[in-house]
């Protein structure tokens, strides 16, 4: 674990190991529509499985025992002939730093998701062109994870990641599914890309940083002066939304961190939980009673 921190925190453009960055668990849920062609999502899940895990996706040196991991669910909805209507829910963790804790850092469900599969076709890929709805999504979500990772080990560090996300968003603009344009809606894709790549949202991202690297990663051993930390990393939280409340990213985090903030806020200082309670009901108003409880224990 110390060879990862230490890795991490010196984010840098290093030429070394090829190696797999992916570790994620696939499946694919037909329930909803039934039928008889099993055997295509049993092929759809192997293809998916082999373009995140199998892909080298960066140039950074990472180990087998140091891909991330996480989930990628897809849950059919309708398909027509070979076009597949389906809900994408993309779960990623990291670990904590001594200790055996994984700690949830993005899960959102994306709804916008139609695409075109036929068993056993090439799962063809470029950074440059829109070749097909299902290879972009997934490549998208794979930049954007490796993002987000990063940025939890080194200020700024998924800098280039989340540019490879939003060159994505670019390419495609020229598709007809959904998903990829401004005014598909105000929670998709773009969205998600033009977040981690707009200066206006630093904070958030330092956000990210702090909480991980500063608070988490050191509260195995200092737990007081993590816990601080998580508490500072929390107020920038809210001070973005306070200026921009309909920023998208920031509207998935509770949903990702909620009982991770109840856990950290079980032990503590009385002022401590007050300042943590104020903060969460803010960030997140429909589970305030949540938060409130936190103060009688």
């Amino acid at each position: 674990m110390k060879r990862l921190v230490l890795l991490f925190a010196l984010v840098a453009p290093l030429l070394a190991l090829n190696a797999q960055e992916f570790n994620m668990t696939v499946s694919v849920n037909s329930s909803k529509v039934g039928g008889t062609d099993q055997r295509a999502y049993e092929a759809l899940k192997e293809s998916v499985t082999d373009f995140f895990n199998n892909r080298v996706w960066t140039n950074a040196p990472i180990a087998p025992e140091e891909r991330l991991v996480g989930s990628v669910a897809i849950v059919v909805k309708e398909k027509n002939s070979n076009t597949i209507t389906a809900e994408l829910n993309i779960a990623l963790r990291r670990p904590v730093y001594g200790s055996s804790y994984n700690t949830p850092i993005f899960n959102y469900i994306d709804q916008d998701f139609t695409f075109e599969y036929v068993e056993s076709q090439p799962m063809d890929f470029s950074e440059t062109a829109f070749t097909s709805n299902l290879t972009s999504t997934l490549a998208f979500y794979a930049y954007y994870c490796l993002g987000i990772y990063f940025d939890t080990f080194a200020l700024n560090g998924g800098d280039n990641f989340f540019k490879e996300a939003e060159q994505i968003v670019n390419v495609s603009q020229s598709a007809a599914e959904s998903g990829w344009k401004a005014f598909d809606s105000n929670k998709n894709r773009y969205w998600l890309a033009e977040n981690m790549t707009n200066s206006s949202y630093k904070l958030m991202r330092q956000y990210m940083y702090e909480y991980h690297r500063l608070g988490l990663d050191v509260m195995s051993t200092r737990t007081e002066e993590g816990r601080e930390k998580i508490t500072e990393a929390l107020g920038m939280l809210r001070q973005i939304y306070n200026e921009k409340p309909s920023t998208f990213f920031i509207g998935l985090i509770p949903d990702t961190k909620r009982d991770e903030w109840k856990n950290i806020y079980t032990e503590g200082t009385q002022q401590e939980k007050m300042q943590a309670v104020s903060i969460l009901r803010e960030l997140d108003p429909s589970h305030s009673d949540e938060y409130e409880q936190l103060l009688k224990k």
